[in-house]
């Protein structure tokens, strides 16, 4: 699959290893172009990914989870 193997050189070039959960990160990528706002999406997954960073035990699943309830619940101005 195209994805896989970018994932897996984009992995190699930053000098990463971890394990992606590429489905859950759509899906909240989804949920808040959507809900949100389309360029949402990208910073979305982005803050995750800085979050899972900054966590001595991320998990990127319940990240996910709570950024989507948080983008389905959202009104503008709620924030």
């Amino acid at each position: 699959m195209v994805l896989d193997d970018w994932i897996e050189a984009l992995q190699t070039e930053l000098g990463l290893d971890v394990d992606v959960d590429v489905r859950a990160l759509l899906d909240v990528a989804r949920v808040a172009a959507h809900a949100v706002d389309r360029p949402a999406a990208p910073l979305t997954t982005f803050l995750i990914g800085y979050a899972a960073a900054r966590a001595d035990a991320p998990d990127v699943g319940e990240l996910c989870r709570r950024a989507a309830t948080l983008a389905e619940a959202w009104r503008p101005g709620t924030g």
